[in-house]
């Protein structure tokens, strides 16, 4: 009877959306750590290569303009699960004050996450890899957060190893004594991919809808990876097998080749269970690329045209490769430039589950959903996206609105202001020539947050900015 009604409910929705009545589709989600635009096949990544990722570009279809939550992990993924944007957002940096040895704050309560909300609409929620929003001990921890299953890292300074010596499988730690004493013989990645494929081999016996979220901690530092991929590069990539070849490209490249045969993996099993038809698997990465462990972004052209790193909120920190593919609904071969962020992704899955808008939704979460579909004229766009962070104590803040964006190092700094249609990647500040556009986009890095007294802008905070504009 649950069931029934839960479908009833969701065809109902779905004819009032505009969606064609459906069952529910499964969600796959696959996010990488700290990928740069440049660094897929798709974005024109010639140093390695990427094929599975490309095969979702190629039959499905890739947002230009998509991008991050922020321009590091934890509120990254903040505005991933809740759909806040950091001018709203309970994590704002991965560490409160925005140093490196502070406490991390944890989702409250009262943050509700994608996962809670299609779980309590009859979806089976599995997340495996990188958590980073709540210790074991508080009531932010995954398995209380709206996941059946966990599997990988609560803490996100644990993930940056990449042959730990224990994960947690839901509350419980679980040694890994294949890396016991640095032995380094279970890959992190590998053993996410593997409880990826036996998740989905339960889901599909249990005939329920399902949503994976893969968070895979690869190509973040530390730059470690498996003989074999290492050898594969070699085989492939000339420049790999030249004298003198600098050992961190070759190791980042062959970690990419890793993600990348994980991504093909979860296609194939996808097929093999006969998924694949009903499944949306969505592709991205949580913030700009790194250059820890001496990776050399230069000779990767990692950030593709952009400017600007991990870190920064130019175009390279921010806009992400993004490329999903459902067969049969999503038109293989398409791009769309309509311009999207993470903390979307709450309202597309809602939509797409055939659910109503929940009563109490982040405002700035909009359905990217008829842009998938090529349902363009139905596609709502944003009035303006926001950022901000603060880093070493220096408060950084980006609006873009339509193709103006503007960016602010420093509170006490003038606004950059740049034309991203004439210029993407961000060389020409066009401040001076634009006061009124300086003046607009002074009000909106002012009302477009609220105060975080974790995460203030200016140390005791602004003392401005205590009620939300709308977005």
């Amino acid at each position: 009877m649950i069931r029934l009604a839960f479908v009833i409910a969701a065809m109902l929705a779905a004819a009032a959306s505009g969606l064609r009545a459906v069952a529910p589709p499964n969600i796959v989600f696959i996010l990488a750590d700290d990928l740069g635009f440049g660094e897929v096949g798709f974005n024109g990544q010639s140093r390695f290569a990427t094929p599975n990722i490309d095969r979702l570009a190629r039959e499905g279809i890739v947002f230009t303009d998509h991008y991050a939550g922020s321009t590091i992990c934890a509120p990254s993924r903040n505005a991933l699960m809740t759909g806040h944007h950091t001018g709203h957002a309970t994590v704002r940096n991965n560490f409160a004050g925005g140093g490196n040895d502070g406490a991390r704050v944890a989702l409250k309560p009262s943050d509700i996450t994608v996962a809670q909300r299609l779980r309590a609409a009859g979806y089976t929620t599995a997340m495996i890899g990188k958590w980073g929003l709540g210790e074991p001990d508080t009531a932010a921890a995954p398995w209380r957060k709206g996941w059946d299953f966990f599997y990988g890292f609560v803490n996100q300074a644990h993930a940056h190893n990449q042959y730990p010596e224990f994960l947690y499988r839901n509350a419980t730690v679980e040694p890994l004594e294949q890396n016991f004493g640095h032995k380094e013989r279970a890959y992190a990645n590998d053993l996410f991919t593997d409880e990826a494929e036996k998740f989905l081999d339960r889901t599909a016996a249990a005939k329920k809808p399902f949503f994976l979220y893969l968070s895979i901690t690869t190509p973040h530092a530390d730059l470690k990876c498996p003989a074999d991929s290492i050898a594969a590069v070699k085989q492939a990539q000339e420049w790999a097998r030249e004298p003198g070849a600098a050992e961190s490209s070759v190791v980042f490249a062959a970690m990419m080749h890793r993600l990348d045969r994980d991504v093909g993996r979860i296609l194939a099993k996808l097929k093999a269970l006969g998924l694949d038809e009903n499944t949306l698997v969505i592709f991205t990465a949580d913030n700009g690329a790194h250059s820890e462990d001496g990776k050399d972004n230069a000779f990767f052209k990692a950030s593709g045209p952009f400017r600007g790193i991990k870190r920064d909120l130019y175009e390279g920190g921010i806009r992400e490769p993004f490329a999903a593919r459902w067969p049969g609904r999503i038109a293989p071969g398409t791009k769309t430039s309509h311009v999207s962020a993470f903390w979307d992704f709450s309202a597309t899955a809602l939509e797409l589950a055939g659910l109503p808008r929940p009563a109490d939704p982040p405002a700035e979460s909009l359905s990217y959903a008829p842009a998938l579909l090529g349902r363009t004229a139905e596609q709502k766009s944003h009035a303006y996206l926001y950022w901000e962070i603060s880093i070493k104590g220096q408060a950084r803040q980006a609006v873009r609105e339509g193709n103006w964006k503007a960016v602010r190092n420093g509170l006490d700094n003038p606004i950059e202001l740049y034309d991203l249609a004439a210029d993407p990647g961000e060389s020409r500040n066009l401040a001076t020539a634009h006061p009124d556009h300086v003046a607009r986009f002074t009000r909106l890095l002012a009302t477009a947050r609220v105060d975080n007294t974790d995460f203030p802008l200016a140390p005791g905070g602004t003392g401005k900015n205590k009620s939300q504009a709308k977005p």
